[in-house]
């Protein structure tokens, strides 16, 4: 009798401790479960942050390179409308100048008329530089010309102005830049270049190379003037001109400068890649 109340016993504990068992694999699953959803919603959280934030900061950049865009074109529209006023106005009063010294040379007594051909000489030479800065300015002239020869147009500008040497080297074979919006972009980066060389480095020699390689033109502007400490000199507007300029055209952009061992602007533009709209 005792065995038989052993054995109810021990059967009763072990379906007692099945039961536990059970309940006990039923408590993990749902905490298993509950882990998987909640790791699944913060990963599914995560990645929807992401996205927002991947966005947010493509809809900024988008933002800022409409911005620099659009300053661009109104910059080219205000140095358009400059050039037109230099070349159509300024010019033909130095033009009719230069003719009214001419005919007062051939009546001005002889003790005058040296002086009457040096100023003659002076009109002359403004009426050149004025009309080659107003080919410069204007877009449409530039775009005509052609990369090369509006850096080498302006490079002869600054030699007559300031530069005892101004120099232009080409290297490599030479390949077309396909967007001619580009061409202008470069352009207009080399000459804030030549403008901060002018108005700071106190140089006296100036240079450009355009070195053609198989996916990129590699672009070296260099002078030889007083430099200057890139990290403790304030980012002017000039600077950060050129910066977002080039990176406008997906090309990458580094100055590097010291005090007293000039300044080096190197431009990387690559022949394939997505040009700008």
């Amino acid at each position: 009798m005792y065995y038989i109340r052993f054995l109810v016993l021990a059967q009763e504990e072990h379906t007692i401790n099945r039961e536990e068992i059970a309940l006990l694999g039923y408590v993990i699953f749902a905490l298993l479960l509950l882990s998987t959803m909640i790791i699944l919603f913060f990963v599914t959280f995560q990645k929807r942050k992401n996205k927002l934030l991947l966005e947010q900061i493509e809809q900024q950049k988008r933002f800022d390179e409409e911005i620099s865009r659009t300053q661009s074109e109104i910059q080219e529209q205000t140095l358009k409308h400059v050039g037109w006023e230099l070349h159509d106005n300024v010019g033909q009063l130095l033009a009719y100048a230069s003719m009214q010294l001419k005919m007062l040379t051939s009546k001005a007594p002889d003790d005058l008329k040296n002086k009457i051909e040096d100023a003659s000489e002076s009109v002359k030479e403004s009426l050149k530089e004025v009309r080659s800065l107003s080919k410069s300015l204007n877009n449409e002239v530039l775009l005509n010309m052609g990369f090369e020869e509006s850096v080498s147009n302006e490079l002869n500008r600054l030699k007559r102005m300031k530069f005892s040497s101004a120099e232009l080297i080409t290297k490599g074979n030479k390949k077309a830049i396909e967007d001619k919006k580009h061409e202008l972009i470069l352009f207009r980066i080399l000459q804030e270049f030549f403008s901060n060389s002018v108005k700071y480095s106190e140089a006296e020699a100036i240079d450009v190379t355009l070195d053609y390689q198989d996916n990129q033109l590699l672009i070296t502007a260099s002078d030889n003037g007083i430099g200057f400490n890139t990290n403790l000199s304030e980012k002017g507007s000039g600077l950060i001109n050129m910066k977002s300029r080039a990176e406008l055209i997906g090309a990458t952009y580094d100055l590097q400068s010291q005090s007293g061992e000039g300044v080096t602007l190197k431009i990387a533009y690559p022949f394939t890649h997505k040009h700008s709209k």
